[in-house]
Protein backbone atom coordinates (compact mmCIF):
# COMPACT_ATOMS: atom_id res chain seq x y z
CA UNK A 1 0.00 0.00 0.00
CA UNK A 2 1.58 3.13 -0.94
CA UNK A 3 2.45 5.68 2.28
CA UNK A 4 -0.78 8.31 1.62
CA UNK A 5 -3.40 5.23 1.78
CA UNK A 6 -1.30 3.67 4.87
CA UNK A 7 -1.46 7.10 6.54
CA UNK A 8 -5.25 8.31 5.69
CA UNK A 9 -6.80 4.79 6.51
CA UNK A 10 -4.68 4.59 10.09
CA UNK A 11 -5.94 8.04 10.88
CA UNK A 12 -9.56 7.73 10.14
CA UNK A 13 -9.43 4.74 12.03
CA UNK A 14 -8.15 6.33 15.21
CA UNK A 15 -10.83 8.72 14.39
CA UNK A 16 -13.75 6.52 14.25
CA UNK A 17 -14.65 7.25 10.81
CA UNK A 18 -15.77 4.91 8.70
CA UNK A 19 -14.88 5.55 4.41
CA UNK A 20 -18.07 6.81 3.77
CA UNK A 21 -18.18 9.22 6.74
CA UNK A 22 -14.33 11.08 5.85
CA UNK A 23 -15.58 10.85 2.20
CA UNK A 24 -18.99 12.93 3.63
CA UNK A 25 -16.86 15.42 5.13
CA UNK A 26 -14.16 15.69 2.48
CA UNK A 27 -16.95 15.67 0.42
CA UNK A 28 -15.83 13.32 -2.25
CA UNK A 29 -16.47 10.42 -4.14
CA UNK A 30 -16.70 6.95 -1.52
CA UNK A 31 -15.26 4.91 -4.48
CA UNK A 32 -12.32 7.42 -5.25
CA UNK A 33 -11.26 7.80 -1.54
CA UNK A 34 -11.45 3.82 -1.23
CA UNK A 35 -9.02 3.39 -4.44
CA UNK A 36 -7.23 6.03 -2.76
CA UNK A 37 -6.81 4.09 0.53
CA UNK A 38 -5.73 1.47 -1.41
CA UNK A 39 -2.96 2.75 -3.15
CA UNK A 40 -4.67 2.37 -6.59
CA UNK A 41 -5.07 5.95 -7.28
CA UNK A 42 -2.87 8.95 -5.98
CA UNK A 43 -4.80 11.82 -4.93
CA UNK A 44 -4.81 15.41 -6.37
CA UNK A 45 -2.81 17.89 -4.39
CA UNK A 46 -5.96 19.48 -3.46
CA UNK A 47 -7.59 16.82 -2.08
CA UNK A 48 -4.53 15.27 0.00
CA UNK A 49 -4.45 19.14 1.42
CA UNK A 50 -8.52 18.67 2.26
CA UNK A 51 -7.80 14.87 3.60
CA UNK A 52 -4.90 16.49 5.75
CA UNK A 53 -7.18 19.20 7.13
CA UNK A 54 -10.52 17.14 7.83
CA UNK A 55 -8.22 14.23 9.87
CA UNK A 56 -6.02 16.77 12.05
CA UNK A 57 -3.07 15.69 10.22
CA UNK A 58 -0.77 18.43 10.94
CA UNK A 59 0.68 17.96 7.71
CA UNK A 60 1.41 13.72 7.56
CA UNK A 61 -0.87 13.36 5.17
CA UNK A 62 0.37 15.90 2.74
CA UNK A 63 3.94 14.74 3.46
CA UNK A 64 3.44 10.83 2.32
CA UNK A 65 1.78 12.50 -0.60
CA UNK A 66 4.69 13.94 -1.71
CA UNK A 67 6.67 10.60 -0.38
CA UNK A 68 4.36 8.55 -3.07
CA UNK A 69 5.25 11.12 -5.51
CA UNK A 70 8.71 10.58 -4.97
CA UNK A 71 8.92 6.74 -4.87
CA UNK A 72 7.22 6.01 -7.58
CA UNK A 73 10.69 6.98 -9.12
CA UNK A 74 12.35 3.92 -7.86
CA UNK A 75 12.38 1.64 -10.88
CA UNK A 76 15.20 -0.87 -9.50
CA UNK A 77 14.39 -1.57 -5.92
CA UNK A 78 16.08 -4.35 -4.61
CA UNK A 79 19.90 -3.71 -7.00
CA UNK A 80 21.79 -2.55 -3.64
CA UNK A 81 19.85 -6.20 -2.10
CA UNK A 82 20.81 -8.17 -4.74
CA UNK A 83 24.58 -7.22 -4.72
CA UNK A 84 24.89 -7.58 -1.18
CA UNK A 85 23.22 -10.99 -1.57
CA UNK A 86 26.42 -11.99 -3.34
CA UNK A 87 28.49 -11.36 -0.52
CA UNK A 88 27.95 -13.78 1.72
CA UNK A 89 29.28 -17.15 3.00
CA UNK A 90 32.64 -16.69 0.75
CA UNK A 91 36.31 -16.06 2.36
CA UNK A 92 38.79 -13.24 1.36
CA UNK A 93 42.54 -11.89 1.18
CA UNK A 94 43.71 -9.80 4.13
CA UNK A 95 46.14 -7.52 2.21
CA UNK A 96 43.32 -4.88 1.05
CA UNK A 97 41.34 -4.63 4.35
CA UNK A 98 43.07 -1.84 5.89
CA UNK A 99 43.11 -0.04 2.87
CA UNK A 100 39.40 -0.77 2.27
CA UNK A 101 38.05 0.24 5.91
CA UNK A 102 39.68 3.50 5.67
CA UNK A 103 37.72 3.90 2.41
CA UNK A 104 34.60 3.44 4.43
CA UNK A 105 35.40 5.46 7.05
CA UNK A 106 35.45 7.97 4.28
CA UNK A 107 31.93 7.47 1.97
CA UNK A 108 29.99 7.41 5.22
CA UNK A 109 32.22 10.75 6.21
CA UNK A 110 30.82 12.30 3.30
CA UNK A 111 26.92 11.57 3.51
CA UNK A 112 26.21 14.84 4.89
CA UNK A 113 27.32 16.82 1.48
CA UNK A 114 28.03 14.42 -1.04
CA UNK A 115 25.23 13.80 -3.89
CA UNK A 116 23.51 11.49 -2.86
CA UNK A 117 23.46 9.62 -6.15
CA UNK A 118 26.99 10.04 -6.91
CA UNK A 119 28.07 8.62 -3.02
CA UNK A 120 25.64 5.67 -3.93
CA UNK A 121 27.19 4.80 -7.17
CA UNK A 122 30.69 5.05 -5.31
CA UNK A 123 29.84 3.20 -2.56
CA UNK A 124 28.18 0.39 -5.12
CA UNK A 125 32.10 0.24 -6.67
CA UNK A 126 33.21 -0.46 -3.05
CA UNK A 127 30.70 -3.41 -2.47
CA UNK A 128 31.37 -4.81 -5.62
CA UNK A 129 35.29 -4.93 -4.13
CA UNK A 130 34.17 -6.13 -1.28
CA UNK A 131 32.33 -9.92 -2.95
CA UNK A 132 35.35 -10.00 -5.46
CA UNK A 133 37.92 -10.21 -2.19
CA UNK A 134 35.23 -12.76 -0.52
CA UNK A 135 36.15 -14.62 -3.59
CA UNK A 136 39.43 -15.21 -2.42
CA UNK A 137 40.61 -18.15 0.78
CA UNK A 138 41.67 -16.26 3.46
CA UNK A 139 40.99 -16.79 7.29
CA UNK A 140 38.03 -15.65 9.80
CA UNK A 141 39.12 -12.39 11.09
CA UNK A 142 39.88 -11.40 7.31
CA UNK A 143 36.43 -12.39 6.67
CA UNK A 144 34.87 -11.13 9.45
CA UNK A 145 36.43 -8.06 9.04
CA UNK A 146 35.60 -7.83 5.06
CA UNK A 147 31.26 -8.05 6.59
CA UNK A 148 31.96 -5.69 8.90
CA UNK A 149 33.06 -3.58 6.06
CA UNK A 150 29.82 -4.49 3.84
CA UNK A 151 27.93 -4.00 6.51
CA UNK A 152 28.86 -0.42 7.13
CA UNK A 153 28.51 0.61 3.64
CA UNK A 154 24.84 -1.23 3.06
CA UNK A 155 23.95 0.77 5.51
CA UNK A 156 25.02 4.08 4.44
CA UNK A 157 23.69 3.22 1.16
CA UNK A 158 20.30 2.32 2.92
CA UNK A 159 20.29 5.75 4.11
CA UNK A 160 21.04 7.43 0.60
CA UNK A 161 18.70 5.45 -1.22
CA UNK A 162 16.35 6.46 1.56
CA UNK A 163 17.17 10.23 1.06
CA UNK A 164 16.66 9.83 -2.41
CA UNK A 165 12.84 8.57 -2.05
CA UNK A 166 13.99 4.97 -2.97
CA UNK A 167 11.73 3.89 0.11
CA UNK A 168 11.47 -0.20 -1.55
CA UNK A 169 15.15 0.17 -2.24
CA UNK A 170 16.51 1.38 1.49
CA UNK A 171 14.34 -0.95 2.94
CA UNK A 172 15.83 -3.84 1.09
CA UNK A 173 19.11 -2.55 2.09
CA UNK A 174 18.35 -1.82 5.81
CA UNK A 175 17.27 -5.82 5.94
CA UNK A 176 20.42 -6.63 4.25
CA UNK A 177 22.98 -4.37 6.17
CA UNK A 178 21.13 -6.19 9.89
CA UNK A 179 21.77 -9.51 8.24
CA UNK A 180 25.44 -8.82 7.90
CA UNK A 181 26.24 -7.62 10.91
CA UNK A 182 24.62 -10.13 12.47
CA UNK A 183 26.52 -12.81 10.27
CA UNK A 184 29.72 -10.26 11.48
CA UNK A 185 28.38 -10.84 14.99
CA UNK A 186 28.69 -6.67 14.86
CA UNK A 187 25.99 -5.20 17.63
CA UNK A 188 26.33 -1.35 16.97
CA UNK A 189 25.76 -1.79 12.95
CA UNK A 190 22.53 -4.36 13.55
CA UNK A 191 21.68 -1.40 16.28
CA UNK A 192 21.88 0.79 13.00
CA UNK A 193 19.89 -1.06 10.99
CA UNK A 194 17.37 -0.63 13.60
CA UNK A 195 18.07 3.48 13.48
CA UNK A 196 16.87 3.22 9.82
CA UNK A 197 13.87 1.36 10.42
CA UNK A 198 12.78 4.06 13.20
CA UNK A 199 13.47 6.99 10.96
CA UNK A 200 11.93 5.49 8.25
CA UNK A 201 8.90 4.64 10.04
CA UNK A 202 8.99 8.32 11.34
CA UNK A 203 8.74 9.70 7.97
CA UNK A 204 5.59 8.06 7.80
CA UNK A 205 3.73 8.94 10.45
CA UNK A 206 4.00 5.08 12.11
CA UNK A 207 5.12 6.59 15.35
CA UNK A 208 4.25 3.45 17.58
CA UNK A 209 6.67 2.10 15.10
CA UNK A 210 9.40 4.49 16.10
CA UNK A 211 9.35 3.25 19.54
CA UNK A 212 9.27 -0.56 19.00
CA UNK A 213 12.25 0.21 16.08
CA UNK A 214 14.42 1.78 19.30
CA UNK A 215 13.87 -0.45 21.76
CA UNK A 216 15.31 -2.83 19.74
CA UNK A 217 18.05 -1.22 18.57
CA UNK A 218 18.91 0.25 22.13
CA UNK A 219 18.88 -3.74 23.28
CA UNK A 220 21.05 -4.74 21.00
CA UNK A 221 23.59 -2.10 21.51
CA UNK A 222 22.66 -0.07 24.37
CA UNK A 223 25.91 2.41 24.83
CA UNK A 224 26.74 3.07 21.23
CA UNK A 225 25.88 5.69 18.71
CA UNK A 226 23.24 3.83 17.42
CA UNK A 227 21.53 4.41 20.37
CA UNK A 228 21.94 7.88 21.54
CA UNK A 229 20.26 8.52 17.59
CA UNK A 230 17.90 6.38 18.84
CA UNK A 231 16.60 7.94 21.13
CA UNK A 232 16.64 11.25 19.43
CA UNK A 233 14.23 9.39 17.36
CA UNK A 234 11.95 8.62 20.09
CA UNK A 235 12.12 12.10 21.11
CA UNK A 236 10.47 13.25 17.24
CA UNK A 237 7.85 10.53 17.55
CA UNK A 238 6.57 11.20 21.02
CA UNK A 239 6.61 14.97 20.30
CA UNK A 240 4.17 14.06 17.36
CA UNK A 241 2.38 12.09 19.73
CA UNK A 242 2.05 15.19 22.07
CA UNK A 243 3.91 12.85 24.99
CA UNK A 244 5.93 16.04 26.24
CA UNK A 245 6.74 14.41 29.26
CA UNK A 246 8.27 11.48 27.58
CA UNK A 247 9.84 13.83 24.91
CA UNK A 248 11.90 15.37 27.73
CA UNK A 249 12.56 11.98 29.06
CA UNK A 250 13.99 10.38 25.74
CA UNK A 251 15.71 14.01 25.22
CA UNK A 252 17.41 13.50 28.82
CA UNK A 253 18.28 9.95 28.04
CA UNK A 254 19.89 10.32 24.61
CA UNK A 255 22.07 13.59 25.81
CA UNK A 256 23.70 11.01 28.55
CA UNK A 257 24.43 8.85 26.44
CA UNK A 258 25.95 11.26 24.29
CA UNK A 259 28.38 12.74 27.18
CA UNK A 260 29.16 9.08 27.83
CA UNK A 261 30.61 9.25 24.30
CA UNK A 262 32.76 12.01 24.27
CA UNK A 263 33.89 13.92 20.95
CA UNK A 264 34.37 10.75 18.03
CA UNK A 265 37.64 11.22 15.81
CA UNK A 266 35.39 11.80 12.72
CA UNK A 267 32.29 14.09 13.50
CA UNK A 268 31.60 13.89 10.29
CA UNK A 269 31.07 10.42 10.10
CA UNK A 270 26.93 9.63 9.58
CA UNK A 271 27.15 6.73 12.60
CA UNK A 272 29.37 8.64 15.17
CA UNK A 273 26.77 10.58 16.56
CA UNK A 274 28.77 14.57 17.43
CA UNK A 275 27.53 16.35 20.46
CA UNK A 276 26.24 19.24 17.93
CA UNK A 277 23.30 16.59 16.82
CA UNK A 278 21.37 16.85 19.62
CA UNK A 279 20.43 20.50 18.89
CA UNK A 280 19.02 18.83 15.80
CA UNK A 281 16.69 16.92 18.18
CA UNK A 282 15.93 18.81 20.59
CA UNK A 283 14.82 21.66 17.91
CA UNK A 284 12.66 19.32 16.21
CA UNK A 285 11.16 18.43 19.58
CA UNK A 286 10.46 21.54 20.89
CA UNK A 287 9.02 22.98 17.54
CA UNK A 288 6.23 20.13 17.64
CA UNK A 289 5.76 20.76 21.57
CA UNK A 290 5.29 24.71 20.79
CA UNK A 291 8.10 26.15 22.99
CA UNK A 292 9.16 28.63 20.38
CA UNK A 293 12.11 30.13 22.36
CA UNK A 294 13.53 27.14 22.56
CA UNK A 295 13.00 25.76 18.97
CA UNK A 296 14.53 29.09 17.26
CA UNK A 297 17.68 28.42 19.88
CA UNK A 298 18.46 25.20 18.78
CA UNK A 299 18.22 26.00 15.17
CA UNK A 300 20.01 29.09 15.37
CA UNK A 301 22.32 26.73 17.18
CA UNK A 302 22.14 23.94 14.17
CA UNK A 303 23.01 27.26 11.66
CA UNK A 304 25.80 28.58 13.27
CA UNK A 305 27.62 25.24 13.61
CA UNK A 306 26.79 23.83 10.42
CA UNK A 307 28.56 26.54 8.95
CA UNK A 308 31.89 26.43 7.71
CA UNK A 309 34.42 28.26 5.62
CA UNK A 310 34.02 25.38 2.65
CA UNK A 311 30.51 25.99 2.68
CA UNK A 312 27.77 24.13 4.59
CA UNK A 313 28.55 21.23 6.72
CA UNK A 314 25.45 19.82 7.72
CA UNK A 315 22.93 21.02 5.19
CA UNK A 316 20.40 18.58 5.86
CA UNK A 317 20.30 19.62 9.16
CA UNK A 318 20.52 23.32 8.15
CA UNK A 319 17.49 22.65 6.21
CA UNK A 320 15.72 21.74 9.02
CA UNK A 321 16.44 24.41 10.78
CA UNK A 322 15.80 27.24 8.74
CA UNK A 323 11.75 25.43 8.33
CA UNK A 324 11.88 25.25 11.79
CA UNK A 325 12.68 29.38 12.08
CA UNK A 326 10.17 30.26 9.53
CA UNK A 327 7.18 27.81 11.76
CA UNK A 328 8.32 30.34 14.42
CA UNK A 329 7.73 33.14 12.40
CA UNK A 330 4.41 32.06 10.85
CA UNK A 331 3.45 31.60 14.74
CA UNK A 332 4.65 34.97 15.61
CA UNK A 333 2.42 36.40 12.42
CA UNK A 334 5.32 37.22 10.36
CA UNK A 335 4.24 35.94 6.93
CA UNK A 336 6.90 37.64 4.93
CA UNK A 337 9.75 35.70 6.61
CA UNK A 338 8.37 32.59 7.03
CA UNK A 339 7.48 32.14 3.49
CA UNK A 340 10.97 33.46 2.60
CA UNK A 341 13.15 31.20 5.09
CA UNK A 342 10.41 28.40 4.57
CA UNK A 343 11.30 28.79 0.56
CA UNK A 344 15.64 28.87 0.92
CA UNK A 345 15.22 26.26 3.27
CA UNK A 346 14.31 24.10 -0.03
CA UNK A 347 16.76 25.09 -2.00
CA UNK A 348 19.88 23.01 -0.79
CA UNK A 349 21.60 20.27 -3.14
CA UNK A 350 21.70 17.55 -0.62
CA UNK A 351 18.46 16.31 0.49
CA UNK A 352 17.22 14.05 2.40
CA UNK A 353 13.43 14.25 0.82
CA UNK A 354 11.56 12.17 3.48
CA UNK A 355 12.73 14.14 6.36
CA UNK A 356 12.52 17.23 4.40
CA UNK A 357 9.00 16.50 3.29
CA UNK A 358 8.23 15.82 6.27
CA UNK A 359 8.90 18.93 8.60
CA UNK A 360 8.14 21.04 5.21
CA UNK A 361 4.31 19.57 4.90
CA UNK A 362 3.96 20.40 8.86
CA UNK A 363 5.27 23.95 7.97
CA UNK A 364 2.76 24.26 5.39
CA UNK A 365 -0.23 23.50 7.10
CA UNK A 366 1.14 25.72 9.55
CA UNK A 367 0.75 28.41 7.16
CA UNK A 368 -2.27 27.81 5.36
CA UNK A 369 -4.38 27.48 8.84
CA UNK A 370 -2.75 30.52 10.31
CA UNK A 371 -2.87 32.51 6.78
CA UNK A 372 -5.83 31.19 5.12
CA UNK A 373 -6.22 33.34 2.76
CA UNK A 374 -2.96 34.52 1.76
CA UNK A 375 -1.79 34.52 -1.52
CA UNK A 376 2.24 34.23 0.21
CA UNK A 377 1.19 31.13 1.65
CA UNK A 378 0.69 29.25 -1.11
CA UNK A 379 4.39 30.34 -3.06
CA UNK A 380 5.54 27.76 -0.40
CA UNK A 381 3.21 25.24 -1.34
CA UNK A 382 4.31 25.65 -4.60
CA UNK A 383 7.98 25.45 -4.04
CA UNK A 384 7.02 22.06 -1.29
CA UNK A 385 5.35 21.10 -4.90
CA UNK A 386 8.49 21.14 -6.49
CA UNK A 387 10.47 18.71 -5.06
CA UNK A 388 7.86 15.58 -5.82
Amino acid sequence: MAAFGQRVRALRNERGLSLAELAAAIPCDKGHLSRIENGARRPTAELAHRIDDVLGARGDVVAASHLDVVAANDVRPWETAELLSRLRANDAAPPSIEALQATVLDLCCRYATRPAADLRVEAHVWLREVARLLRRPTGLTAHRELLVAAGWLALLVGCVEYDMGMRAGAEATRVAARQLGDEAGHPEIVAWSHEMAAWFALTHSQFRSVLSASRAGQSVAPAGSAAVQLAGQEAKAFARLGDLDAVRDALGRGRALLDGLGTPDRPDNHFAVDPDKWDFYAMDAYRLAGDDELAAHHARTVLRLGAGPAGEKAPMRMAEARLTLAAVAARAGDLEQAVTTGVAALGGGRKSLPSLLMVAGELDVELHRRFPNESAANDFREALHGLG
